[in-house]
């Protein structure tokens, strides 16, 4: 589950207007700081829908700021329950079908809201206004320059700057994805006992992340402008008896995952699938460590996801000094 794209924002700076983004409005880049100031200072409770595909889930959220820590938890509604527990963006524990398969997470940073930079690669505007929830809402899009990235319409509180609706669209102006408030309540905030996890909520085993690329022994020769390394990890998995190198790439609204693991002849096909706004690229490479699966995860274009794996290379020793 992939909800609400927008809450875990952090503003990153707030500073004049270059001449690089003359094409965007300052009004919209002072409705994003007041999205990522909400963020990190207003607690709320509330309920979504999220669609993807056709397809729709209803959900609960609870979100709290307390002695400057974020503390948020969400629950589907529909079908088996599922359930995510996050404190300052890190997930705690996951529960449901969501837990399936996942055994550790790298340590992320929150995703950083920095109009400035993001202007560089979207253009930002004021679109209207609209309501949503029953609450009065200002709509911001952010139209992307380049075929690398989608574009958003956003729609925030006009009192609180927090989301009431996001629409992520891809080049033909197609939906991809939709956030949207069905309830928004900031006067009875989030409990103890509504952010305590269920039994059934799996806690997550933290596995230790750096920025420096080496350390997963990869590099790529090519990325999205504007995307840049966020973390990087390696781990062991014991059911396959081999080593996943991982490297997440974030260009301050959209994230991609490389993943890198040994295989042997008889490994898996190529795989190339799109399932809304989330492209998974997977390639065969033979480098001088091998042949290597490539697995690109993210929210990019297929054609860019698959130009990035086919990038991908070892970082040498040399390099790595």
């Amino acid at each position: 589950m992939r909800a609400l794209p927008l809450l875990s924002l952090l503003l990153g700076s707030c500073m004049t207007v270059p001449a690089l983004a003359a094409n965007s409005s300052p009004e919209a880049s002072e409705w994003l700081s007041k999205l990522a100031q909400a963020e990190q200072k207003q607690s709320y409770q509330g309920s979504f829908v999220y669609e993807r595909n056709g397809s729709f889930s209803s959900h609960d959220i609870w979100h709290r700021v307390h002695d400057g820590k974020v503390s948020e938890r969400l629950l589907q509604l529909d079908g088996t329950a599922q359930e995510i527990v996050r404190v300052d963006g890190k997930v705690q524990c996951i529960g449901g079908a969501l837990a399936s398969g996942v055994s550790d997470l790298p340590d992320a940073a929150p995703r950083m809201l920095d109009p400035l930079k993001l202007m560089s690669w979207y253009d930002l505007a004021l679109a209207g206004k609209s309501r949503v929830a029953g609450r009065d809402a200002v709509i911001v899009t952010l139209t992307p320059r380049d075929q690398h990235r989608y574009a958003f319409e956003l729609h925030l509180d006009s009192k609180t700057g927090l989301p009431l609706r996001s629409l992520m669209l891809n080049d033909k102006g197609q939906l991809l994805e939709r956030f949207q408030m069905t309830r928004l309540d900031t006067d009875d905030l989030p409990t103890d006992a509504d952010l305590k996890a269920s039994a059934a909520c799996k806690p997550v085993e933290r596995v230790a992340s750096t920025k420096t690329e080496a350390v997963a022994g990869w590099r790529s020769d090519w990325l999205p402008p504007g995307f840049e390394l966020i973390n990087s990890a390696v781990r062991r998995d014991p059911s396959r008896n081999s080593t996943v190198s991982s490297l997440m790439y974030d260009d301050g609204l959209a994230r991609f995952s490389v993943f890198l693991e040994p295989v042997t002849e008889d490994a898996s096909a190529d795989v190339r699938t799109q399932l809304g706004p989330t492209s998974a690229v997977s390639r065969r490479l033979n480098t001088p460590k091998g042949k290597v699966m490539v697995t690109v995860v993210g929210e990019i274009p297929l054609g860019t996801a698959e130009r990035v794996a086919l990038s991908m290379r070892p970082q040498d020793a040399q390099a790595r000094q």
